[in-house]
């Protein structure tokens, strides 16, 4: 790691391509409670300002003076203080471990003053995927894909399974051509990973979430299990004397209603061995009711996850990672993002089911213990087909795709003169003419990309193509591995 001197704060403004300007009355708030939370932070770095938030953190710009003069960026991710050490401590150690190459992130610092943490990575500037992902030539996209499947060959080499994959999470640089994984905070390990951390979480996870120092039901301090993980992980950093302190919850928990002492439970109304009879109907049997909840891991994003993760498959594997690749490049190609948006878990297996078949669908899942049933036959489609004609290559009318494709129309594609092929024409991702498309080398896209798609998305986890085969298809014969 390297040395850094001590920095200097000063007023907070983002420059941006060469201009600068100031940031919210919010953000100044959040910036000023970081450095009061961790001291130790002003001392190196001037927090510039906020550039990521999510369910499990905050990412903050900053600004540090190194030994030789030079000033550089940085990336200070600001974790919640309710994660579990180990999870804490299982991110750290796969930044440390498979992070810093293969287009990796690694890790420069970590800080912690009771229980917050800020881990400092490298930044890297970048482009917001939805601004340029109508705008990217053939090259770019293969190239894009390419070092997507580098990055995830190379942790599921460890043993790593990301299991958030999605644009946000892999930085692209378009100009320097330079690509970054980040934000491992939901990681699990396969059976036989090098992170020895990931290990243990597999059990945590189905646990309640706990903190640092969290206060027992007998008014003593319990000492967390992997707190000292965490401390011999973060002794090699630079951070501050770990207090324990009492949580306090400013929101009081309800007390479930209890049925009197003397009243007996009333028995079951149907035998759970009986067949359901609630499908297709507005209610919900006892049957369907009295059954077990399934417990499986269900992280990522939603328009993300693979069939088995939204089917509550408890077997997952790096397999998921590779189903969101796949959905990425579906994006990119297509010019459509995000492509899959659903409110809830069947929504989105429905529409992966538009596009795959419902009889492919319902296959697959019989090969992981699931049983899916769908009201009606949905046809696979054609990926191609499907790919140019979003993006503006074909003719809606030259194509029989599903009414969901068709009123994903830009609106102001149907206002625009019906007489005129090139208007016609165009893509409800990108909008972009003919002649530009074919600029960008559209039109000479290869079948070998969609064949590479259509493993990517196998619905199969099985099956799916994993990271080092893809590395070896016939798409990337002129690129180095």
């Amino acid at each position: 790691m390297e040395s850094v001197p001590t920095g200097q704060r000063s007023s907070h403004q983002t420059v941006e391509k060469g201009r600068s300007r100031p940031i919210s009355r919010g953000v100044e708030t959040d910036i000023a409670y970081l450095y009061e939370v961790l001291p130790q932070l002003s001392r190196i770095f001037r927090i510039i300002d906020k550039i990521g938030e999510g369910t499990f953190s905050t990412v903050y710009l900053a600004e540090a003076q190194m030994t030789d003069g030079s000033r550089r960026m940085f990336a200070l991710k600001h974790l919640i203080p309710t994660s579990h050490p180990v999870r804490i401590a299982a991110e750290l150690q796969c930044l440390t471990v498979a992070g810093g190459t293969e287009n990796v992130i690694g890790v420069t610092y970590c800080f912690r003053k009771e229980h917050h943490v800020v881990i400092v990575m490298p930044y890297m500037e970048h482009q917001t995927f939805v601004d340029i992902v109508g705008s990217l030539s053939f090259e770019d996209v293969k190239h894009y894909i390419f070092h997507l499947l580098k990055a995830l060959r190379h942790i599921h080499k460890f043993g790593i399974i990301h299991r958030d994959i999605k644009p946000t999470n892999f930085l692209f640089n378009q100009q320097r051509r330079e690509y970054a994984l980040v934000d491992f905070g939901l990681a699990q390990g396969t059976p036989d990973t090098q992170i020895e951390l990931l290990k243990e979480l597999l059990g945590l996870d189905k646990a309640p979430r706990s903190v640092f120092g969290e206060k027992n039901i007998n008014g003593t301090i319990s000492h967390k299990p992997g707190t000292d993980k965490v401390e011999g992980l973060l002794s090699k950093t630079k951070r501050e004397e770990v207090i324990p302190r009492k949580i306090v919850s400013s929101k009081h928990r309800s007390v479930p209603v209890r049925a009197p002492l003397n009243q007996k439970p009333k028995p079951p109304a149907v035998s759970p061995m009986l067949i359901c009879n609630c499908f297709m109907t507005d209610r919900v049997c006892n049957i369907c009711l009295s059954r077990k909840q399934q417990v499986a891991p269900r992280a990522g994003t939603p328009g993300f996850r693979a069939p088995e993760v939204l089917t509550k498959c408890p077997n997952q594997g790096t397999a998921i990672d590779m189903w969101s690749a796949g959905v990425i490049l579906l994006s990119l190609l297509s010019g459509r993002y995000p492509f899959f948006k659903a409110s809830d878990d069947l929504i989105a297996l429905t529409q992966i089911m538009t596009i795959r078949g419902s009889r492919e669908t319902k296959e697959a899942a019989k090969t992981f213990g699931k049983s899916i049933v769908c009201s009606r036959e949905l046809p696979r489609l054609d990926l191609r087909i499907l790919c140019e004609t979003l993006r503006g290559l074909r003719s809606w009318d030259d194509t029989s795709l599903p009414a969901e494709f068709q009123t994903s129309r830009n609106p102001a594609e149907v206002k625009q003169d019906a007489g005129s092929p090139a208007k016609k024409r165009m893509s409800s991702g990108s909008l972009r003419s003919i002649a530009e498309l074919q600029e960008m080398g559209w039109d000479k896209a290869p079948d070998d990309v969609y064949d590479l798609l259509d493993k990517l998305l196998d619905l199969n986890p099985a099956t799916r193509i994993t990271a080092s085969m893809a590395l070896q298809h016939p798409l990337f014969k002129d690129m180095t591995n």
